[in-house]
């Protein structure tokens, strides 16, 4: 008779994913390519002050609060980080993400380098940074344009900001050249695959070895 071989479970804490890049690099296409083909990753839904856009759903995209309500959470302490981009604030509710981590879920986060610099003050050894590079300054300005959620004026805002994003890439463990998505999606999942396995992130695998050892 075969005997059936349970599959060995290792309790993992969740980590953070960060995706960081300058506007119209394609962080955001990667991060619902993930969101939709990877189960155990959650978006951490961020709040801001900024207007909400046509096709945008509370609670999915953004928490919407005025700039009153935004300022209350900041002063009670119940922000990860926050930063203020093109005049709106935005900033990173710290109970879900706690939740989630202690649970074993991953949490995906789509914010520029000043975002990323408090998150990692606040919880470095979970925080997992990859940057976005357009291939070019041209292609940059075409998706950009071809995204039509901006003016000209605040495209040209954007692109004249890239560069002061783009030279914070040396703060980021691993940098991803978008010249083609499907290319840098897998790229993406190599990643957050690898971190995964990172033995200090592995909670129960001390247990898990000194229960295989004893049995040898």
């Amino acid at each position: 008779m075969n005997k059936t071989t349970a599959k060995p479970v290792i309790s993992r804490r969740g980590l953070l994913l960060v995706m960081s890049s300058p506007s119209g690099a394609g962080k955001t296409t990667l991060s619902r390519k993930l969101l939709a083909t990877d189960a155990n990753i959650t978006l951490s839904v961020s709040v801001t002050t900024r207007p909400k856009r046509p096709g945008e759903v509370e609670g999915e995209d953004y928490h919407f609060l005025s700039k009153v309500q935004f300022a209350q959470m900041v002063q009670r302490g119940e922000l990860l980080e926050w930063a203020t981009v093109f005049g709106n604030m935005y900033g990173t509710p710290k109970a879900p993400v706690e939740k989630a981590l202690i649970a074993g879920r991953d949490v995906l986060f789509d914010i520029d380098w000043q975002g990323t610099q408090q998150l990692a003050q606040a919880m470095e050894d979970d925080v997992v940074r990859i940057f976005i590079l357009p291939p070019d300054a041209e292609t940059l300005q075409d998706r950009l344009i071809n995204r039509q959620q901006d003016s000209a004026l605040i495209i040209a805002k954007r692109m004249a900001k890239a560069p002061d994003e783009i030279s914070h890439w040396a703060e980021y463990e691993y940098v991803i050249v978008n010249s083609e998505i499907e290319k840098a999606f897998s790229e993406v999942c190599a990643v957050l695959q690898a971190e995964r396995l990172k033995r200090k992130r592995q909670v129960g695998l001390a247990g898990f070895v000194r229960e295989l050892t004893a049995k040898l």
